[in-house]
């Protein structure tokens, strides 16, 4: 296993963790799609020089070009879903739900290399993951939890951006793994796709309230920190493998719960904390089998 995409995975968390807490510590009035929409727009210029001064050019094989395309679609839905988590719901309790993602990335690697077999270790990994999601979803009556995680919106979309990232991850590892897809091509295409798709839905839900001018210094330090999250975990990517990748990458959750518990007092922290905990440890499990 390479040390090096260990230490990029667990520094792609520690930004992302922190990035999570300070969209909802300081962008909480914003609608979801108009708050992605400005700070990936801002990213992509940022992150321009980047891309041209790391020679990354956009493949242009059909096969490669939708797929990253696809993926880079794909990744904005699930950040959309997250954000949209996050603004129903508390940072503790959605960031452990939302953040199962290897849960999801292990059976699609089993469907698509059919040899691949499940480890103990890995079937005990899934087994902390479910309670994990129980942890993060209990409130007294024990079958409570269990109707929650189906029923309550933020967290069906913590559950469902999980499953998208999941399949985004995958993709990740095939485009740069397999493809040959540089880091810094997948991120310069990734921030205007995000941007692009999702410019109409933000035009339609743009509060009157909300001037961007007024906010432009907060929106581009976060850019930044999407911008080096995003790249850092793209190199992590070509050095490891997803089921190994994505548990590192997640631990984010964790970093986000303590913040959350923190300096915002959201409620039920100890518990929630706890969950996280066993969500980290459980997709360590997956990967590690």
């Amino acid at each position: 296993m390479s040390s090096l995409g260990v230490a990029l995975a667990l520094a792609g968390a520690v930004v992302f963790g922190t990035y999570i807490f300070l969209v909802k510590y300081r962008f909480g009035h914003y609608p979801d799609s108009v708050y992605v929409v400005c700070v990936y727009a801002i990213a992509t210029v940022l992150y321009a020089p980047v891309a041209v001064a790391s020679d990354a050019t956009v493949p242009t094989d059909p096969y490669t070009l939708a797929v990253l395309v696809a993926v880079a679609a794909l990744g904005g839905v699930a950040i959309l879903a997250f954000f949209r988590a996050l603004t129903l719901g508390d940072v503790s309790y959605v960031a452990p739900v939302s953040k199962v993602v290897p849960l999801f990335v292990l059976p699609i690697e089993l469907a698509l290399i059919p040899a691949t077999s499940l480890s103990v270790l890995q079937v005990a990994g899934v087994l902390v993951v479910t309670i994990a999601l129980y942890l993060a979803n209990y409130q007294g009556d024990f079958l409570t939890p269990l109707r929650r995680a189906v029923t309550l919106r933020p967290g069906q979309l913590a559950l469902a951006s999980a499953a998208t990232f999941g399949v985004v991850d995958v993709g990740k590892r095939h485009l740069m793994g397999d493809l040959g897809v540089d880091p810094a091509a997948f991120v310069a295409v990734l921030f205007p796709v995000v941007a692009v798709t999702f410019a109409p839905l933000a035009a339609r839900q743009w509060p009157a309230d909300v001037t961007v001018r007024d906010d432009l210094g907060a929106l581009a330090a976060l850019a930044v920190l999407v911008a080096v999250g995003q790249h850092v975990v793209a190199v992590a990517f070509v050095e490891l493998a997803a089921s190994v990748a994505s548990p590192l990458v997640n631990a984010q959750a964790i970093v986000a719960v303590v913040l959350g518990g923190v300096v915002l007092n959201e409620p039920r922290f100890r518990a929630r904390l706890a969950a996280a905990g066993l969500a980290v440890a459980g997709v360590a499990c997956i990967a590690l089998g």
